[in-house]
């Protein structure tokens, strides 16, 4: 078990990476000694999965735990959704103080996270994300959120939990798919401040693949410190924290295009490729790396070039990126592996011919 910590001044927390990391908690909720009141937030996957022991354990602690679950998928993660977790915490006597634990993938972090963000101006939040996905990227960093209009996160607030723990062992019932989709946030990491995670990549993808334990919580431990990292030093995404967007500028408008049947991970992917070929085009990145990044995208089971969508749809979508200021999109752009620049010197003529390629 190993611990890392997101320092934030007084909303600083520590993320605990390791195989039963989800064992700890009872402990560490005794030791901070918040409400025995719990609000689980889950899914009926997870529920079935972990949930029921979870709140089975909680309970033998001396904690009353609530379960409310969201059924699975992106579509759910919506305001809808999250009035009706508000109406029934609210019906749970759920108070200020009570603690809400977000036991899932990053629908259900960024969903739960959103409403522990809004009910009552905030109550404590507790990530423990199930999801290679959600270990690496959406549990940390304080980014809340639902979908709006068609429009991936549109509508959300900065909320910092007070932990996250990430326990590896839960990657063992994930689909290979699933784990495809995190190790795309991993490579994304590594492209952007860590040559050494970008070699352990390049040298053990297949094994990381198969669910190497050792192996994986390494490559969390280091794209995990990444992000605190960044985050640490750009709560609120006004500058270094863009760059945590390296893949997303295109990698959320094909999963709004796509109505979000192209998941995040595939998404990102193919966004990161088109960022790496933007970037050679305009010689800020070498054939040598952009090699490199397109074989550990695709060691990973991931694809490197757009879907049967129009590049058209994606370009439009584009137009509504978060991070535009004044109509201009910022792209996040390789320089080399571990370096990357922003820039909003990209064209909508580049993104279309990187799209075609």
């Amino acid at each position: 078990m190993q611990t890392l910590r997101v320092a934030l001044g007084t909303k600083s927390y520590r993320i605990v990476v390791g195989a039963g990391a989800m064992h700890h908690l009872a402990a560490y909720l005794r030791r901070a000694k918040v409400s025995s009141r719990i609000i689980l937030i889950t899914n009926p996957i997870v529920l079935e999965l972990y949930g029921l022991n979870l709140k089975e354990t909680l309970n033998q602690s001396g904690f009353d735990v609530a379960v409310l679950s969201v059924p699975d998928g992106e579509e759910f993660k919506s305001l809808e959704s999250a009035g009706k977790l508000h109406a029934d915490m609210s019906e749970a006597l759920a108070d200020r103080n009570t603690t809400v634990l977000a036991l899932g993938g990053g629908v259900i972090g960024d969903l739960a996270g959103f409403v522990a963000a809004t009910y009552m101006r905030g109550i404590p939040l507790i990530h423990i994300p199930t999801t290679l996905l959600a270990q690496v990227d959406s549990s940390i960093g304080g980014k809340t959120a639902v979908n709006h209009h068609k429009l991936k996160n549109n509508i959300g607030v900065f909320y910092q939990p007070r932990a996250v723990f990430s326990d590896i062992s839960a990657l063992k019932t994930l689909p290979d798919c699933h784990i495809s989709n995190g190790l795309a946030e991993i490579i994304k990491s590594a492209v952007i401040g860590d040559r050494t995670l970008f070699g352990l990549l390049m040298r053990h993808m297949s094994r990381l693949k198969e669910g190497d334990e050792r192996l994986l919580e390494s490559a969390i431990l280091h794209a995990a410190a990444v992000k605190a990292r960044i985050v640490s030093r750009d709560e609120h995404d006004t500058g270094i924290r863009n760059t945590l967007n390296f893949g997303h500028t295109i990698g959320h408008a094909i999963e709004s295009v796509s109505s979000f049947k192209v998941s995040h991970g595939n998404a990102v992917a193919i966004g990161m490729a088109s960022a790496g070929r933007i970037a050679a085009h305009m010689r800020l990145l070498s054939a040598h790396d952009l090699k490199c990044l397109t074989s550990v995208i695709t060691d990973a089971g991931l694809p490197t070039s757009i879907p049967d969508i129009n590049p058209q749809d994606v370009l439009a979508a584009i137009k509504h990126d978060k991070k535009a200021v004044n109509g201009m999109v910022k792209f996040i752009l390789p320089v080399r592996i571990g370096k990357v620049v922003i820039t909003n010197n990209v064209t909508q003529d580049m993104i279309s011919k990187v799209l075609t390629e």
